[in-house]
């Protein structure tokens, strides 16, 4: 089970906060998986087989604050626990644009979407943190910052950045314990 954190509707689409979802959608796009609403779990899915499993990509679609309660309810629906079988993508304002972070468990490090989803299921799971760029907190506090969008300097090396996190998230998928690893997305 792999879930992209985000917002819902098309003011959020393309901002840094809903890297996790773009991410999601770029996996389903390139496993040929198609997206399908299920209210009772709150969130839109989509499955494949891959290597001969099931895998299920999901997006909640509560707001970032409460996505806890979407996981849960997947997981809950799908009898899974969690652990390495779940894998979480999101933003991540800490580490520089362009660089992916893959680790198991751990903190929140503040972010909101993985404070609810900690909440409701534990700290045990894969974190796929996907850079955003370094903030200057000084300047523009971070929950303002994470809702705009890249900027004109990252706007072109946004596709290569979401398809190589794509691709990196499955190559690592297939590893029977991912590595704590950090990749380079964009030179």
């Amino acid at each position: 089970l792999i879930i992209g954190l985000g917002n819902i509707g098309s003011r959020y689409a393309k901002t840094r906060h809903n890297i996790g979802f773009i991410v999601v959608d770029k996996i389903a796009e390139n496993l040929g998986a198609s997206w399908k609403h299920e209210s009772k779990l709150h969130a839109e899915l989509a499955s494949v087989e891959l290597a001969g499993e099931k895998l299920i990509l999901a997006k909640p679609d509560t707001f970032m604050n409460l996505s806890g309660d979407a996981v849960q309810r997947i997981l809950q629906f799908y009898k899974l626990t969690p652990g390495t079988d779940l894998w979480v993508v999101f933003d991540d304002l800490d580490v520089p644009f362009g660089r992916m972070r893959l680790r198991f468990g751990g903190s929140s490090g503040g972010h909101q979407g993985l404070n609810s989803t900690i909440a409701h299921i534990g700290p045990n799971f894969v974190r796929v943190r996907i850079g955003i760029s370094l903030n200057d907190r000084t300047q523009v506090a971070s929950e303002v910052y994470v809702l705009s969008q890249f900027d004109a300097s990252e706007q072109p090396q946004l596709p290569k950045l979401i398809e190589a996190a794509a691709v990196h998230t499955i190559e690592q998928l297939s590893r029977q314990t991912p590595e704590e690893t950090t990749f380079d997305l964009v030179a």
